[in-house]
């Protein structure tokens, strides 16, 4: 038999699929908030911030002998790449005495920002351990407020404020991880019951029939030799209309057999 192709797909027979195995989306979103939940608790390190910020305007440079603001904020961004410079990073760590950091790891920690409209440069360390965060952010902000005065001869910028010892982690977020595998969780077993009735090119009802095989029904017999007046039908699916004029179904085949 040739098999009729059909790009339609059936919104509402989607809509009532999902909602018959509601219970397995439910299932995947519980299961997928608690291995994230999780991984984020008792595997991934929890990591610590701690925030210093420099003012990068000194005495030779207030804003009223600036030709122009914005010079204020292009002094950020040279700052900036001083800061992340190798002998500043290095001489940050020598200055802890950590010996088991180099100043690429600490590149790798550190954070520059410069809030809008501001000539303040906000620097940022994160590090699994806080107490570590703290001194290293402090010795990042002070190495370089010496280094920059020395390289561009003029006034040490002033820090503003010093880093804390921060209390609360930064990352990971276990309630935002545990619903984002919640989400997932729902949506993938959601997308694979869609995949599967979308597939499911199986014969169910008279309008299948016309919609599948383009043909049109002229009766249909209901099976009453199964209890409860149901029975398999010919096409392999459980079904209580019987067979619809297309031939006999299995529970007649079985009786016919005994005869």
């Amino acid at each position: 038999m040739e098999k009729y192709d059909n790009d339609e797909i059936d919104l509402k027979e989607l809509f009532f699929e999902l909602k018959k195995r509601w219970w397995m989306i439910l299932v995947a979103m519980i299961l997928g908030a608690g291995a994230f939940g999780a991984y984020s608790k008792f595997v991934m390190v929890p990591q610590y911030k701690s925030t210093s910020m420099v003012y990068v305007l000194s005495k030779e440079t207030t804003l009223t002998s600036l030709a122009d603001l914005q010079i204020g904020s292009q002094l950020t961004k040279d700052y900036s790449v001083i800061v992340t410079s190798r002998p500043v990073l290095q001489q940050a760590i020598d200055n802890l005495g950590i010996y088991n950091m180099s100043y690429r790891d600490l590149r790798k920690k550190l954070t520059i920002d410069n809030p809008s409209d501001t000539r303040i440069m906000s620097l940022t360390v994160t590090d699994k351990d806080p107490y570590t965060a703290k001194a290293l952010v402090d010795s990042v902000a002070q190495t370089s407020s010496q280094y920059i005065a020395e390289i561009m001869e003029m006034t040490p910028p002033k820090i503003v404020e010093d880093g804390e010892i921060p209390t609360v982690q930064s990352s990971p977020n276990t309630k935002k991880n545990a619903a984002i595998g919640g989400l997932l969780g729902a949506v993938l077993v959601g997308g694979i019951i869609v995949l599967m009735t979308i597939m499911n090119d199986t014969i169910k009802t008279e309008d299948d029939i016309e919609r599948y095989l383009g043909l049109s029904l002229l009766a249909s017999i209901p099976d009453r030799d199964g209890k409860d007046g149901k029975g398999y039908g010919r096409y392999g699916k459980y079904s209580r209309y019987g067979d619809y004029g297309y031939g006999e179904t299995q529970t007649k085949k079985k009786s016919r057999k005994k005869k």
